[in-house]
């Protein structure tokens, strides 16, 4: 096996096409978005002879308590067993992926002075993909940077049947809200309509007590995915104001609820539910195999800050999906710094 850097975004995309699960962080335009954002990022394919095996989208994150890289929602592996040309079987090959792409990495680390490699998988949750990266030196991170257990809907069913699957106050407050004339929805790609998104979002992430993220940062996410009609802001109105949003990413077979806001003072107007219904029913539109809600708490954890988006998601219909646990491999002494700066922070969110 052999890594070369990926330069056609054909080649790229259509790779991650036969894979699953995925989302769109490792896609080629969140590749541009990190871009956009001043990042330097690699796109690393493992060969074997011309098979393309495995994709690798790897972002330099520098931040205040130092520098890494991170490898978001990969790497993506085809399938669990590869058939190579000359009909050998590679025996087990997430083993032999991940160790030869941490060799690059490290190299990678080195001349980019990073004190520690974060990979965030979104391999399945399980004992043997756990194994595999204990074998190879990874630990434990102390926070996870994107889900780790997120709730998906699978769109193989009528809309009839979709809403027929969802709790039954779901279901009772989309249609009541379908049937509010004072409530409206609005599907947008505009800069104007972000920024009226964005002021709620920033009320939301104000009560509920999370870091929001920038505008630049929104803005560049949608320019950049825009370009591919790969995105759409939802907003709700309520006479005459808005009063809920989302932003979506539709990317392959699948949507990605990402961001989301509402005004406090309009809790009981059922307008989120209402956005994500129509949010579901662009995915099937679109021809999407599934909708993800996105990161959702974990049971055991009843005190969990996201508790209550978590029931609201829920509320849907579909099923949990967990991966594996976000690991780091630490490369100098600076790394027990970042450990402990976000170790402190998880406490104070709440999410131990």
């Amino acid at each position: 096996m052999e890594i070369q850097k990926i330069t056609d975004k054909n080649l790229w995309e259509n790779f991650l096409k036969d894979c699953y699960p995925k989302t769109f962080l490792q896609s080629w335009n969140w590749g541009e978005f990190s871009k956009s954002m001043g990042q330097k990022i690699w796109r690393l394919g493992v060969f074997e002879q011309e098979e393309l095996l495995a994709t690798c989208l790897v972002v330099k994150v520098k931040a205040k308590r130092g520098t890494f890289l991170m490898v978001e929602h990969g790497p993506n592996i085809k399938n669990s067993k590869f058939q190579i040309p000359n009909s050998k079987q590679i025996p087990n090959p997430k083993f032999q992926i991940l160790n030869i792409l941490l060799g690059k990495l490290k190299k990678i680390a080195k001349e980019e002075e990073a004190s520690f490699i974060r990979v965030c998988p979104i391999w399945e949750r399980s004992k043997e993909n756990e194994e595999i990266f204990k074998k190879l030196g990874f630990k434990n991170a102390p926070i996870h940077v994107h889900p780790e257990i997120s709730w998906i809907l699978e769109l193989d069913k009528t809309e009839e049947e979709l809403l027929y699957g969802m709790r039954k106050t779901t279901r009772y407050l989309i249609r009541r809200a379908q049937k509010d004339s004072e409530i409206q929805i609005k599907k947008s790609q505009s800069l104007e309509d972000l920024e009226k998104f964005y002021k709620i979002y920033q009320e939301t992430a104000s009560y509920h007590s999370f870091v929001p993220f920038s505008f630049d940062y929104l803005k560049n996410e949608l320019e950049v995915f825009k370009k591919d009609d790969q995105i759409l802001i939802f907003l709700a109105k309520y006479k005459e104001e808005v009063v809920s949003g989302a932003v979506v990413v539709y990317w392959q077979n699948g949507g990605f609820y990402h961001h989301g806001a509402s005004l406090r003072k309009y809790s009981k107007i059922p307008t989120s539910y209402l956005i994500q219904w129509e949010a579901i029913k662009e995915a099937k539109k679109r021809g999407c195999d599934f909708y993800s809600f996105w990161g959702i708490a974990p049971e055991d954890k009843p005190n969990h800050p996201w508790k209550g988006l978590t029931l609201f998601k829920k509320g849907f219909g579909g099923k949990k999906e967990e991966y594996v646990k976000t690991k780091d491999y630490p490369l100098s002494w600076r790394y027990k710094i970042n450990w402990v700066i976000e170790t402190l922070r998880k406490i104070k969110r709440g999410y131990y």
